[in-house]
């Protein structure tokens, strides 16, 4: 009988599978990666709820590596919930979660809203810090409101300005603004506490994380987090010229936030992720796409690749028509990952040129039967598997709306089907 291998000589017998897909070599076998996200709940059952992963941290730390270490996958992105505790906190308006406005089984819920207004871009553009504390922030949470009545923050330079504007901090209501967020801050250490460390818990137990860490595309943080869809839709008609100087603005922040990934402890090679949301077919024509989205998120990609990293896309919603273009990223620096888009039409446009990631669809493993998973695997690893360059996973991250039996069954036909 063979020796057990030890969780070391796995850790990097799964890095090295990893890595040869993104090289675009033959890998012993192909790679599966869960994105494990609110499935622990449901893997572990005996009334475990989504809502647990904000409000009982613990349970779900456990519940997540047991989840993991049941179906040994070889690449793990354990990643859901936050503290409950610290949102309820703050009053946040434009989002819900299991046990926060929403049912204790619910998916998240982010509301649209549009906290950048138009008239706003030029005071935005000019001093987009103090835009942020006075008026972003008033507007996304509740308890943070008073902060609209803080003088601007460049009103506060001098020796003495500080001193002489600082009865605006003293009014009830701004106080127990920053008395909520110093609250919040105490319950997101608890939080902090029970969670940090789990990715190297689960390395330490033989587990690659899929993720070093994280970097927005600059159209996307603008869309989902100042304008909205509605309202960034609008401005690539109204005021492009406007919307494109924020792009840029932001685009030197995202490559700051990702160059922070080359000090990650794990990772050969390190990975960073970014979600990429508003960039797909149904959402802008190609030539909007060429002027807005593309040329900031390329260059972003770019400066990660020359800092050592492997960037790792994920291509939400159907990107069959902008194949082609990913051509224009370097070969073997990046995982392609897609959620809709038909993953033998980019395996016929990338192979050779980047590896895929994906492939199995959320609503396959919440109504299949397990026999039809392991049909649709095998089919879909004969289809795109040939010649290395393809890692399993699924359309979107496991929620608890997966049979645990069918993914159990996604996983073990990976490793029955994927041997080159």
């Amino acid at each position: 009988m063979a020796a057990r291998k030890s969780p070391e000589e796995l850790y990097e017998e799964r890095e090295k599978r990893l890595r040869d897909c993104i090289a675009l070599k033959v890998p012993d076998r192909v790679p599966i990666v869960l994105t494990s996200n609110y499935f622990p709940a449901r893997w572990v059952g005996g009334g475990m709820t989504v809502a647990d992963s904000y409000y009982n941290h613990e349970a779900f730390r456990k519940a997540t590596i047991k989840m993991i270490t049941d179906l040994e996958p070889d690449i793990v992105a354990p990643q859901a919930g936050g503290s409950g505790e610290s949102l309820a906190i703050l009053g946040p308006k434009y989002f819900k979660w299991a046990g926060g406005g929403l049912d204790k089984n619910s998916l998240h819920q982010f509301i649209e809203g549009e906290p950048l207004k138009p008239e706003d871009y030029d005071a935005f553009i000019a001093d987009p810090g103090d835009w942020t504390l006075r008026t972003y922030l008033p507007q996304m949470w509740g308890a943070l409101e008073p902060l609209s009545k803080l003088p601007a923050l460049q009103s506060l330079w001098g020796p003495s300005s500080m001193a002489s504007r600082s009865a605006a901090f003293a009014a009830p209501d701004v106080k127990q603004a920053f008395e909520a967020l110093a609250r919040a801050g105490k319950a997101e250490e608890k939080h902090i506490k029970a969670t940090a460390g789990l990715d190297e818990e689960l390395a330490q137990l033989g587990y690659p994380a899929m993720q070093h860490g994280m970097a927005a595309a600059p159209f996307d943080a603008v869309s989902d987090y100042l304008r909205g869809m509605a309202g960034t839709m609008k401005d690539m008609f109204r005021c492009p010229d406007k919307l494109l100087k924020v792009c840029e603005m932001i685009l030197p922040r995202s490559i700051a936030q990702g160059a922070m990934t080359v000090n990650s402890k794990r990772g050969n090679p390190k990975r960073i992720v970014s979600a990429l949301h508003r960039g797909s077919d149904g959402f802008m024509s190609l030539d909007h796409f060429r002027k807005f989205y593309w040329p900031t998120l390329k260059r972003l990609i770019l400066s990660m690749v020359d800092l050592g990293l492997v960037y790792v896309p994920f291509y939400e919603g159907n990107w069959e028509q902008r194949l082609e273009i990913l051509l224009e990223l370097p070969k073997k620096n990046t995982i392609a990952r897609f959620a809709l888009t038909d993953m033998a039409r980019a395996k016929a446009v990338l192979g050779g040129h980047s590896c895929i990631m994906g492939g199995v669809p959320h609503t396959l493993l919440q109504v299949a039967s397990p026999s039809e998973v392991e049909e649709y695997v095998k089919k879909l690893i004969k289809t795109c598997g040939k010649n290395g360059g393809l890692i399993v996973s699924t359309s979107t991250g496991l929620t608890h709306e997966a049979k645990p039996e069918n993914v159990k069954a996604m996983v073990d036909a990976v490793k029955k089907y994927g041997k080159y």
